[in-house]
């Protein structure tokens, strides 16, 4: 018994802090204006770049994969790339620190006019706050999913889209990978490709 209370304890919290999210309208707007942002990049000849540690940096993968293969519509890939190569990432951090791990990576791929998006369930990751630091000297505009008040990369980043309520890492995450879903589907229909 103690197990299924758990569990329904749990997929009550998960749909606590969904409904919180749907009734946010800035939230809303936000997600939107990233969907826009993600459009005029693309548009320009940009690329979309993600990032995240841990289970952050799954969504991101998620996201660019959803990108540059299919979501719902049958259309081009969209240049979208994670930065998630284990190779580099253990190289930089062997060499610079882990704090560098994305930084770097930034420095060598993005361009001006490149869209980056940081995924943080506290916003207070060190090397996606220096991720956010160069992309901002590089002319790359910053878009962060967060959680628990947004932390450091709130106030680093040009668009931070906070997920309201949520007090556990799980429960971020879980509506970030809604929001990112949400993201591409208004991205699809506002690049006229959507099957809606």
């Amino acid at each position: 018994m103690k197990l299924v209370e758990s569990i329904r304890r749990s997929l009550y919290e998960a749909e606590r802090v969904a409904e919180a999210t749907r009734n946010d309208d800035r939230l809303i707007e936000a997600v939107a204006a990233f969907a826009e942002r993600a459009a005029t990049t693309l548009e320009a000849g940009g690329r979309i770049l993600a990032c995240g540690n841990g289970g952050s940096l799954s969504d991101a993968m998620h996201f660019a994969a959803e990108c540059t293969g299919r979501f719902r519509a049958e259309r081009s890939p969209l240049s979208a790339l994670a930065l998630s190569d284990p190779v580099a990432m253990s190289a930089i951090a062997n060499d610079y620190g882990y704090e560098e791990v994305f930084a770097r990576q930034v420095e060598a791929l993005a361009r001006p006019g490149d869209l980056l998006v940081l995924l943080s369930t506290s916003g207070d990751s060190p090397n996606l706050v220096r991720a956010a630091e160069t992309a901002r000297a590089r002319q790359v505009a910053t878009v962060a999913l967060l959680g628990r008040g947004g932390g450091k990369l709130h106030s680093q980043v040009d668009l931070p889209i906070v997920v309201p309520g949520a007090t556990t890492s799980d429960k971020v995450q879980e509506v970030h990978i809604q929001l990112l879903h949400a993201c591409i589907e208004a991205l699809e229909v506002r690049l006229g490709v959507s099957n809606l």
